[in-house]
């Protein structure tokens, strides 16, 4: 038995391993792509990456959008400021088939698009007026 060959075997056995391993793993693994207002919305930047805390608890907050769109499970999505990208990004969460959630804070001066509040059919696209500290159990409701 040559040191070639037993090398060759060796590193076979340890792909098919690794790879069952992976398959495995990845089972469980859930992305979920988040998205806020980037323009209007830098005065809720703080509460974005709150909530984005919070999501990571239930998979992996995707925030390198480039290369990794098509992984995403779910789509969250902080609605409450105006956004054409926030908008677009939603739309193309539709076409994909993927599931999604629109948070929106209700205020005086504050009103939410119509097209998404009247997309929510209950159960692959839900909106939740919120305030912050009710997230948390919206994402367990969510997340179920």
């Amino acid at each position: 038995m040559s040191a070639v060959w037993l090398a060759g075997w060796l590193a076979g056995w340890l792909a098919g391993w690794l790879a069952g391993w992976m398959d495995g793993w990845l089972a469980g693994w859930l992305a979920i792509y988040f998205c806020g207002s980037i323009r209007a919305g830098r005065q809720d930047a703080d509460l974005y990456l709150r909530l984005i805390t919070q999501l990571k608890t239930y998979g992996e907050v995707l925030t390198e959008h480039v290369g990794a769109k098509e992984l995403e499970n779910v789509v969250v999505a902080e609605v409450t400021q105006p956004s054409l990208g926030v908008g677009y990004e939603i739309g193309r969460a539709i076409d994909m088939g993927k599931r999604i959630l629109c948070l929106f804070r209700p205020a005086p001066d504050k009103r939410l698009s119509a097209m998404i509040a009247g997309a929510d059919n209950g159960s692959s696209f839900i909106v939740k007026n919120y305030q912050e500290e009710q997230a948390a159990q919206i994402f367990s409701d969510f997340f179920k």
